[in-house]
Formats: structure tokens, sequence, C-alpha cells
């Protein structure tokens, strides 16, 4: 499982992986080892998903503001 993934990793990519990690522990039972990598993972693709969804959002703000 990755763990340390680009900088460079798009929002979609992200997503993507979620939703694999998300299918892994719905379809196996995964021991707590695993659990707790596959969780950790989760945790940081969601906060770069957060963190890509606020920066567009700023963009699209200040590009609004441009055209006033």
């Amino acid at each position: 499982m990755e763990l340390y993934l680009c900088p460079m990793e798009t929002y979609k990519e992200a997503i993507e992986k979620l939703q694999r990690i998300i299918t892994d522990i719905e379809n196996n039972d995964p021991d707590v080892d695993v659990l707790s990598e596959k969780v950790r993972e989760a945790t940081r693709l969601i906060k770069l998903c957060k963190e890509k969804l606020f920066k567009a959002d700023e963009e699209v703000k200040k590009i609004l503001e441009e055209l006033e």
C-alpha cells in the first residue's frame, strides 16, 4: 500500500485511492495492523483532497472578484 505519494498527486488520483481503500476494507477483513495503515492513508488522502478543494475555491473566488 502506498503511504507517501508524489506531491503532484491529483484530486482525482486521491479520490480513486480512497475508493480502493474503502472497497478493500468492505470486501476483506483486514487485521488490525493493516486496517490501521489503511485508515492512516485514507486520512492523508482526505486531507489532501480538502486542501485541493480549498485552494480551488480560493482561486475561483479570486477570479470572480477580478470580473467585478
